[in-house]
């Protein structure tokens, strides 16, 4: 048996909820448990960095490798 579930009550712009409704009928499934699942994947994603979020633009840009060796962009620094 699956363990008892608490309610809880949240407010959705009206293009939200659209979607919402669009998605439970489109998957066959409730509002509820479409909410879940979204609730779940974000908290089991964790925090990430922004490394990890911008994934293949990491160095997909031409320019010096690290501004913080370049004396020219240090000139004045700390002044």
């Amino acid at each position: 048996m699956a363990p008892p579930m608490r309610t809880i009550s949240f407010k959705l712009p009206k293009d939200l909820d659209e979607e919402l409704s669009r998605l439970a009928r489109e998957r066959g499934a409730s509002r509820s448990a479409l909410a879940r699942e979204a609730l779940e994947a974000f908290t089991k994603q964790g925090l990430r960095s922004v490394t990890e979020v911008a994934g293949e633009l990491v160095g997909s840009v031409e320019g010096p490798p690290d501004l913080s060796t370049n004396e020219s962009h240090l000139a004045g620094y700390g002044e």
